[in-house]
């Protein structure tokens, strides 16, 4: 419990959202609501940003993005959204994001690495010769004697002139600074909802989102 209050904390602190695309109409689902404009697109069960992706696999996950209407404010809450599966009349309401991140600490929601095969096999003793004839420094005209060559050049890529590499966040983390940030807001805003869901997707064959008056079909 205090774990989870301690999140919850976190998230009101260090929550930033998501960048939100210029105009609602840039997302190819969206609607006009009673107090602002609304985009949506549905995740399935992964979160992004930059080249980081985790998925939660217990939850269904959908950006939303918010456009106040010109010259008014805007008051966010998770429980204004709902999310209908096939039509039913039961629907599912956002899980807290605290409760999200608790669940991916654990490690059986982590994603497994996958070793690099190529790395593996070419380590080790390559290059290593026992016995036979001593190598010839120089085998063809013009060659360099080995260890010798001038290093590969090094390309610096442009979005990171510094070649530091820029740290990586975990799954927790990340989930708590993407998500939907609650309370007032006086410009566009955007941020993941995850509702809690252990059906397959494939048996998904209708899928709404509501928020006030408007409906969004994501699927």
């Amino acid at each position: 419990m205090r774990f989870c209050l301690l999140l919850l904390s976190l998230g009101a602190a260090f929550g930033q959202g998501t960048e939100p695309k210029p105009k609602v109409e840039d997302y190819e689902v969206h609607a006009a609501a009673h107090t602002a404009a609304i985009g949506a697109e549905y995740m399935v069960h992964s979160f992004t940003r930059g080249d980081q992706v985790f998925l939660a696999k217990d939850y269904l996950v959908v950006e939303v993005a918010l456009y106040p209407r010109k010259g008014a404010d805007l008051e966010v809450r998770n429980a204004d959204f709902s999310l209908r599966i096939n039509g039913r009349k039961a629907v599912l309401m956002p899980e807290a994001v605290s409760i999200v991140a608790a669940s991916l600490q654990h490690p059986e929601w982590e994603l497994p690495r996958t070793p690099n095969a190529e790395v593996d096999a070419g380590a080790g003793n390559a290059g290593v010769v026992i016995g036979g004839p001593p190598r010839n420094a120089h085998p063809f005209p013009g060659s360099t004697e080995p260890g010798t060559e001038l290093p590969p050049r090094i390309e610096v890529p442009k979005d990171n002139p510094s070649g530091i590499e820029q740290p990586r966040v975990k799954a927790d983390v990340l989930a708590v600074e993407t998500s939907l940030v609650e309370g007032p807001h006086h410009a566009a805003i955007s941020g993941f909802l995850y509702f809690a869901y252990r059906g397959k997707p494939a048996s998904i064959k209708t899928l709404e989102l509501l928020y006030q008056d408007a409906v969004l079909k994501l699927k």
